[in-house]
This record gives structure tokens, sequence and C-alpha cells, in this order.
């Protein structure tokens, strides 16, 4: 399976953070806030993947990630010139994706939680539909809600439903089959002039093959797309680092026990970064892998 990252849009709800700098490229506590999806990817085994950005911000993210050698991965990039919906994210990465199942991730979603890299293991060997996820919240009429039968099977998708009979949002992460593309160059532009994920769902609803994995008590889902969740999500990111001694999305130790580089290219990148605790806590699980 490849892997796309929808790192574009105008990141306007934060402006003016946003003013001269991509979101993706803004801080979540001690990262970029685009090692989070990344490392949602690298957790779920994918290797090759896709970053999608607007032609200013693009030579940023190169600077930044570069090719993925570093951590046995192979990066490619490419430009959407202005926003045009999720979906769209698959039209510009047709070449890209080829024949191969696909997971597009949005690049201000954060996921974290116990079982979390098995469930996303487990979804990146689809082969034949597609797969999203489900996460009660408080406010559904912010999200794009799924609404469950009693055997938890999908029964509709509504974007945004001011009274929803469902609790469940679906976040920023997508499983698809290797005919995403396809479908999704045969959707047609909402009200506000652009593709939605949500109908391309709704293809394969249609078709009985969209499966509904629901995240439970012990996942988080944070979307940092706010100035309000930006310091949610860096406050959470902080408390839980503090308190366990172990890093959120840390690119680096994800590539070493996903066995995509060796320990020694692991004290290669440490001893490259210079005195500070990055370097400290990649030093200290060479001493200490468990």
């Amino acid at each position: 399976m490849k892997g796309i990252l929808l790192a574009g849009g105008t990141g306007r709800r934060l402006y003016p953070l946003t003013a001269v700098l991509s979101k993706q490229l803004l801080p979540v506590f001690d990262k970029p806030m685009v090692y989070y999806p990344l490392s949602v990817l690298m957790l779920a085994g994918i290797r090759e993947i896709l970053i999608i950005s607007d032609t200013e911000s693009l030579p940023l993210f190169r600077r930044l990630l570069g090719d993925g050698a570093r951590w046995g991965l192979r990066l490619e990039y490419a430009v959407q010139a202005r926003p045009g919906g999720l979906p769209e994210a698959l039209l510009v990465g047709r070449d890209f994706i080829g024949q191969q199942p696909v997971c597009l991730i949005l690049g201000d979603n954060l996921f974290f939680g116990q079982g979390l890299p098995d469930l996303l293991r487990r979804a990146a060997a689809l082969q034949d539909g597609a797969l999203i996820f489900g996460y009660r919240v408080g406010d559904p009429s912010r999200y794009g809600v799924v609404t469950l039968d009693a055997k938890q099977r999908p029964l509709s998708l509504e974007e945004k439903p001011q009274d929803s009979v469902s609790d469940f949002a679906v976040p920023g992460l997508y499983f698809y089959d290797q005919r995403a593309a396809e479908l999704a160059a045969g959707l047609q532009p909402s009200g506000r002039g652009e593709l939605e994920i949500t109908d391309l769902n709704r293809l394969y609803l249609e078709e009985r093959r969209l499966q509904v994995e629901l995240l439970g008590r012990g996942i988080a889902w944070l979307d940092a797309g706010t100035p309000d969740s930006l310091m949610q999500a860096a406050s959470f990111v902080q408390t839980v680092q503090e308190r366990q001694g172990l890093m959120i999305s840390c690119p680096e130790e994800i590539a070493y026990r996903m066995g995509f580089i060796s320990a020694g290219e692991l004290r290669q990148l440490a001893e490259a970064m210079g005195a500070n605790d990055y370097r400290t806590y990649l030093l200290r699980l060479l001493s200490h892998p468990d």
C-alpha cells in the first residue's frame, strides 16, 4: 500500500500563524505538525509516501523531510495548485498510486493510543473496498459523520449535519483499494466548489464495500487545525511524553522499531543532531530498546 499525506490548504483558521508558513510546518509541542501524520503512515508499514502541498511550501517540506531515505522511506512530492477538496489528492497522486491500494491522511491529524499500530497494519492490508474510522465526538455537526446499524455496519454518511442521529465523526485517515483515483475522477464538485471525501466514501458505501472501524477510548484523535486545537494537541503531547518518558510520533524511533533502519543508522542520525534532548532520547533507545 502507498500513502498520500495532504499538506496543502490555506490554513485560514490559523491565520496569522499561517500567513507565511504552511500549517503542517507549525510546531506541535516539540515536532513539526507533519511528523504526526507521517508517523501514522509509518506505523501502518507504509514506506512509499507522496507529500502534496502548494508551490511555495513544497520546498520547505523537501528541506525538512528530504527523500525519506534516512528513515527507510521513499518520499515523493507533488503540487496542488489550489485547494480542490480532499479527493483531489488522489487525482494529483494518480501516477504515484498506480494500481496499488492507498492510504490518504490529512496533515493536521494526530492519532495516539494503545493498539493503534496493530489497527493501522490491519487496515493497510486492505485490498478491496475502503476502510474509514469512526470516533465519538460531542459536536458531530463540525465533522463528516457516519451512522451505523446495530452490528456497526455503515448505513449513511453526512457532511457536517445540523441534526445527526450519530455521534461518530470520520477522522482524516482513509484506506482505499486501487480504484480510489478512478472513482474520485468521476465526482462532481459540491456547492462550495470542491470535491468532497464524503461523496467518495459514499460510492464505496453504495457498493457495500465500505468498512468502518471504531476508535475506542484508548485512542486519541486530535485535529490541530485551529488555535485552540493546536494548543490542545501540543499540551496533550507534552503531558504524555513527560509522564511516560516516551515520544509521540518520532520518525527515527518508529523507523528503528519497525526495522526500516538499523541500530547503527539510528546512532548516526542521533549523533548528527548535536546536543539536544531529541538526540539524547534517540541514544537512550539504543541502550534501553524496550
